[in-house]
């Protein structure tokens, strides 16, 4: 098999979220607010057990009732705030608003870091002609993170569940990738860190590749192997 095309996740696969620390604190800052710094450390810590943080690879803690909810947060923007912000307000925070400054600040490309070798094998990628595209289940758009980071010239198309109303592991995302690249699924790779939500790709006929949802430290050169399926 000859890959042509290789379809990327974001979070976890691509980019990585900053941890909930850093998150906490930027937003706090931004609203001119000040914590001790033992209560700052314990709140984060609170936001990080519920999963409050989207892209973060934590499991949540769902508040009683949004089950449903948490299953198709990513077909929409709405669903999907609603459902992070939610999480958060499991959590006591000095201001209430800051649920809602907290889902704001994630969205931000400051919010995001590209793994270390993700630069370095989309380019390779290009160098050797082979289509990229991502696709992520997400609720807003993550153009604007790759523009940032100087990653917006390697992808090709962009497939955004929120964008679609449909959310991986759906079939029809992927087909809407292969397409928009204009390369059959049998040529196409799909690399991505959930086993469920990415895997839906093999039902397709792309090949599939995982990776782990590590932090970028701990996994500087996770994307090279895809370098070698594609020959």
């Amino acid at each position: 098999m000859t890959i042509k095309a290789v379809l990327f996740d974001f979070s976890g696969t691509l980019f990585r979220a900053e941890p909930t620390e850093s998150w906490l604190r930027a937003v706090l800052k931004d609203a001119d607010l000040t914590l001790p710094e033992r209560e700052l450390t314990e709140a984060a810590g609170a936001l990080e057990t519920v999963g409050a943080m989207p892209g973060s690879g934590v499991a949540p803690r769902l508040p009683k009732g949004s089950e449903e909810l948490w299953r198709r947060r990513d077909e929409s923007a709405e669903q999907h705030r609603a459902m992070y912000t939610a999480i958060s307000r499991q959590v006591r925070l000095p201001d209430p608003r800051l649920h809602d400054a907290l889902y704001d600040r994630h969205m931000l490309p400051a919010a995001w870091g590209p793994y270390p070798d993700a630069a370095e094998v989309l380019g390779t990628l290009r160098e050797r002609g082979v289509a990229v595209g991502v696709v992520s289940n997400i609720g807003w758009d993550l153009r604007p993170v790759f523009r940032e980071h100087g990653l917006g010239p390697y992808v090709g198309a962009y497939v955004l569940s929120y964008e679609h109303g449909i959310q991986k592991p759906d079939a029809r995302l992927f087909a809407t990738a292969c397409d928009a690249l204009g390369v059959a699924p049998e040529d196409t790779l799909m690399v991505g860190d959930d086993r469920r939500a990415d895997g839906g790709a093999a039902a397709l006929g792309c090949a599939v590749h995982f990776v782990d949802h590590l932090p970028t430290a701990q996994r500087p050169d996770g994307l090279r192997p895809v370098l070698d399926l594609v020959g």
